[in-house]
């Protein structure tokens, strides 16, 4: 399904993403960190949108699916989990994230973004943007892994938002080229918790705040 707007190219979204380090263990005993579902499903989610916003792809229907149950559901279990560790920033930035591709699905399926039309979905991405901007602010208080990816995300939201009030198609592609950024420098922090945890010891650098 590609999104389109009078004279204006497909405005679509990345999104996002999110924590984190370590659960800290729990009277019910150690919590496994939900931050590699987190950015696992954030990455490959954004990574497919991307695809399409970079106009490799020519459609961008192949997400749907992903938004719904990957980047949308899983994002939430994993930001509701976030809540049950105490992880402030991290139940914040999934259970966001996860809402914010559960309204990305609702638009594209529903015909929603075709009504809200250039202005409509840029305002939502440039709402998004302003939560991105003030998280990637706090994220300087997680990791280097974390924050870089939400750099990334924040440059991705606002050129999409540009290129849907414009109407300018190169920005637009752009934002998707920083949205493939954005996947891949997530899906190494989801692999890096990942295999850490497996290996019992820090083995990937995800370059802790001091």
């Amino acid at each position: 399904m590609t999104t389109t707007y009078p004279e204006a190219p497909v405005v679509s979204a990345t999104a996002p993403a999110a924590p984190v380090s370590a659960a800290p263990a729990s009277s019910h005993g150690p919590l496994a960190d939900p931050g590699a579902l987190g950015l696992g499903a954030f990455a490959l989610t954004t990574f497919v949108l991307s695809m399409s916003n970079t106009g490799i792809v020519p459609s961008s229907v192949a997400v749907l699916g992903l938004a719904l149950f990957y980047g949308g559901i899983a994002q939430v279990i994993a930001g509701i989990w976030e809540l049950r560790s105490g992880n402030t920033f991290g139940a914040t930035a999934f259970t966001s994230f996860g809402a914010f591709w559960l309204a990305f699905w609702y638009l594209e399926s529903t015909g929603g973004n075709v009504e809200a039309g250039a202005a409509g979905m840029g305002t939502f991405l440039l709402a998004w943007t302003i939560f991105t901007l003030y998280m990637t602010v706090a994220a300087k208080k997680t990791n280097g892994s974390i924050f870089i990816v939400f750099v990334a995300l924040s440059i991705t939201f606002a050129l999409l938002a540009i290129g849907a009030y414009t109407g300018i198609t190169a920005i637009h592609q752009l934002g998707g080229w920083f949205g493939i950024l954005t996947a891949l420098l997530a899906w190494y922090g989801s692999f890096a918790v990942v295999y850490n945890s497996t290996a019992g010891r820090a083995v990937l650098p995800v370059w802790p705040a001091k």
